[in-house]
């Protein structure tokens, strides 16, 4: 997955209106039910056709050591879909909240993951056909694996709480960004 760090702002609301904006009748329904699946068929009659989309959801277990986005926290794809002959490209930005833990003082540190995607759904009836692309299953993208990998990807390994967080005293365990403590240097 080719990705990078970009700025992007989620649903100011965070209630996914957004992400609804447009829909009608039954398809808010299965869009609240499976927000990241989204029907093709009409983007995949003929290549070159591009539409966009703005999904928003939650995704359990999106957590890596010491780092984690809440399950209850929107995960938000706004995305470009465009159709080619054998599948779909699929190009925007993912972003989500994360909560954690400071790598050198133990404190709390949240910040949000935001990565730049450009990946392929292909239809594949035997996994080895085409081993980069998302499956494209019928007439349904679903674009929950594509975010949870753009995310986990870019979750942070080692989060600070500052740039120049001090870290705790190896002896007595003071966190010395708030005091100083009695030990020899």
């Amino acid at each position: 997955m080719r990705t990078e760090p970009r700025t992007f702002e989620p649903d100011p609301d965070g209630d996914g209106a957004a992400a609804m904006e447009g829909a009608r009748g039954g398809r808010d329904r299965r869009q609240a039910r499976r927000p990241f699946v989204v029907q093709v068929a009409a983007l995949r009659k003929r290549a070159g056709t591009v539409r966009r989309e703005l999904r928003q959801g939650s995704i359990e277990g999106l957590s890596a050591i010491a780092v984690s986005v809440p399950d209850d926290a929107p995960v938000v794809c706004d995305l470009t879909l465009a159709s080619y002959p054998g599948g779909i490209m699929v190009t925007g930005i993912v972003g989500a909240p994360w909560d954690g833990e400071c790598r050198r003082c133990g404190g709390p540190v949240s910040g949000r993951v935001v990565a730049v995607v450009r990946e392929r759904y292909a239809p594949r009836p035997d996994w080895t056909e085409d081993e980069d692309a998302y499956l494209l299953a019928g007439d349904e993208l679903d674009l929950e694996p594509l975010a949870r990998d753009a995310v986990m990807l870019y979750l942070p390994l080692a989060p600070l709480c500052s740039p120049d967080c001090l870290g705790l005293c190896p002896r007595c365990g003071v966190n010395w960004n708030t005091s100083a403590c009695p030990c020899p240097p």
